[in-house]
């Protein structure tokens, strides 16, 4: 009985073992893929590109599943969607790729697939991935039609001289209107009805239609497999074990494991430790060659050396560099300091490592009396700020205490002797805590955005009223079709990046959808209002606003802080002011002890002794008192 006993327990943990061991699959047929093997004319680099929430993830899931990449029974939604940050908002902040492969009339195809986000704020993300791309997938809900990041995803891919295959979403949907889609699409970018193919990525329905005119409409990469070795760098991200990760395109030539690379840019010498492709997880290969999107680690240590547009070419060749990319411009600035300087280090490391994530983000040094040592960070919108703090908590475990966004603004000083010497009268000004004083000032400019905004006109006067509330200038204004407008905007940047979008959400009933260009710099009356707690000035409270609106937002700031700020021992007086002058005052009451309950009778002087060390008391502690405010203060306190 033992022996059958033992010999049970062997074959049970056998079986375990198994189970638990994965097994690579070999797809079509007994051989793993070589994809060095398949010829440059079956290649295609493609992106999804659309608004938010019109299916783009969802695609990118089912082509996955239709090519064996994954299973179809595995459960996962968004596969490519990594981040703890993009399952928790359900949106894409990080441009991800794939490589697919696909049987077409009995021929092997390399389909390398980049699934790219549709927020406003990421669009430095889409345009980095349009640089490896010889096509696009316009993608466009059949319910809610053209929205506006579409136009500017179009206008993008056809600056790039791209391709287009425009594709319908959602065609299941019981209000769908195709034909009424393919009428806003001619009108818009005269693409003929005929081109437009129906899917419906939920249901799997046109997915093989999608592959097939990929492969037909879509050219091969313009690249030279025999020539000197040449790759884009396009993306790259921190490996805790393996350092710096360059995703590239390569564009000419070939490279192996072991090779000795060179950066243009930085003119540092690597020697490839790995090479892989993304499948969506990563499968280790010995070579890759041109056409090819790929995935290199090279031992590079920080986000200096890992430069996104930078070209690597071997170390014994000279080449001229590729095209990199325009850098992408901050629209938004924000100070970001730890908790405690103890966690300066800490804060600093996370911040590098997901900067070489994230390229459009830009890191200054900073320091504030109140906070200490920090950084000035510039971002391309309020969303792209709050997953980058988010990401910084969730990834790397930092506290970061963030404080009130701001843009960028262009004062013109008053002539001096100092600055006839210098030559230096302009100052450009991201923290308001830099603002010269008024007396100084000669002019000040502010920056400009074309909004695009396209509504159902039952909400016209609505978001023509909105747009005027916010000094917004209208330029045109477009029939898309019987029941949708496009409107044209100058919009002040700093009525766009608080709250526009989500207020023109509120009023459209979620129907609008609003995108924006920069526009450079326009003259403008500004202000600067600063925050006064028991007379002592906080500078990170304080704001740079148009003049007309200096009586309105003082109010509503010291309003909001009256509510924000925990109630102390001492009173706290809470003060705008603009110019010297005081223009809003709440008062935020202390927390009152009974001194006097534990007497119980005697003469009344007593009391009286009491209740003046307890007002002497305060008086000390209101002259020394060090008022500490919440760090959710600092991200909130902008919003109206």
């Amino acid at each position: 009985m033992m022996r059958l006993y033992n010999v049970q327990k062997c074959l049970r943990l056998v079986n375990k073992q198994i189970c638990n061991t994965i097994i690579p699959v070999r797809l079509y047929g007994s051989k793993p893929i070589d994809y060095t093997e398949i010829p440059l004319e079956r290649i295609r680099n493609f992106s999804i590109i659309a608004h938010v929430d019109h299916g783009k993830s969802t695609l990118a899931d089912r082509l996955l599943e239709f090519t064996g990449a994954i299973k179809k029974t595995s459960g996962q939604n968004q596969v490519l969607d990594k981040l703890q940050v993009e399952k928790e908002r359900g949106i894409t902040v990080k441009a991800q790729s794939a490589s697919l492969i696909y049987i077409y009339q009995g021929e092997q195809y390399l389909l390398n697939l980049i699934d790219t986000p549709g927020h406003v704020d990421f669009s430095n993300e889409v345009s980095r991935s349009l640089s490896a791309c010889q096509g696009v997938i316009l993608l466009v809900d059949a319910n809610d039609g053209v929205q506006a990041q579409t136009v500017a995803n179009f206008y993008l891919a056809f600056g790039n001289d791209l391709l287009i295959i425009p594709v319908l979403n959602k065609i299941d949907l019981k209000n769908a209107d195709p034909e009424r889609v393919c009428g806003q699409l001619k009108t818009l970018f005269d693409i003929d009805p005929k081109d437009v193919l129906k899917i419906s990525a939920k249901q799997g329905i046109g997915i093989e239609c999608v592959l097939d005119a990929i492969i037909e409409r879509l050219p091969p990469p313009n690249a030279v497999r025999g020539g000197k070795f040449r790759a884009l760098v396009f993306d790259s991200w921190y490996d805790k074990y393996r350092g710096a990760l360059s995703l590239m395109y390569i564009k000419d030539g070939e490279v192996r494991i072991g090779d000795s690379v060179a950066s243009c840019h930085t003119k540092k010498t690597y020697e490839v430790r790995g090479l892989s492709v993304l499948r969506p997880n990563e499968e280790s290969v010995d070579k890759l060659v041109a056409g090819q999107i790929g995935l290199v680690g090279c031992n590079m240590r920080s986000s200096q050396e890992s430069c996104i547009g930078d070209t690597l070419h071997k170390t014994h060749e000279e080449v001229e560099p590729l095209q990199g990319f325009k850098p992408a411009r901050p629209m938004v600035f924000a100070g970001i300091y730890p908790m405690d300087q103890s966690q300066h280090v800490h804060l600093r490391g996370a911040i590098d490592k997901l900067v070489l994530n994230d390229s459009a983000v830009t890191v200054n040094i900073d320091s504030s009396p109140a906070l200490g040592q920090g950084w000035r960070l510039g971002f391309l919108g309020l969303l792209h700020l709050e997953v980058f703090s988010q990401r910084l908590v969730q990834e790397y475990g930092a506290d970061p205490i963030l404080t009130a966004p701001s843009v960028t603004y262009k004062v013109i000083l008053k002539p001096t002797k100092k600055i006839i010497e210098d030559k230096n009268d302009t100052l450009f000004v991201n923290n308001p805590a830099l603002f010269p004083d008024h007396l100084q000032i000669k002019e000040c400019h502010e920056p400009m955005v074309s909004g695009t905004i396209i509504t159902p006109d039952s909400y016209l006067g609505s978001i023509i009223s909105l747009c005027m509330e916010r000094r917004g200038v209208q330029k045109s204004a477009t029939n898309i079709d019987n029941e949708r407008v496009m409107l044209v905007y100058d919009l002040p940047l700093s009525e766009v990046v608080l709250d526009f979008h989500d207020t023109l959400k509120t009023i459209s009933s979620g129907y609008a959808s609003f995108d924006y260009e920069d526009m450079g710099y326009q003259f403008s009356s500004l202000v600067k209002m600063n925050i006064l707690l028991n007379g002592t000035a906080v500078d990170e409270l304080s704001v740079i606003m148009h003049s007309s609106r200096v009586q309105t937002m003082g109010r509503k700031l010291v309003l909001k802080l009256r509510d924000i700020i925990p109630r102390q021992m001492v009173q706290i007086a809470i003060q705008a002011t603009v110019n010297g002058k005081v223009i809003a005052r709440e008062t935020l009451k202390a927390y009152r002890k009974d001194v006097t309950a534990k007497l119980y009778g005697g003469d009344v002087t007593r009391r009286m002794k009491l209740l003046a060390q307890q007002a002497a008391g305060k008086k000390k502690m209101r002259m020394v008192a060090n008022i500490s405010l919440p760090r959710e203060t600092f991200i909130d306190v902008l919003k109206k």
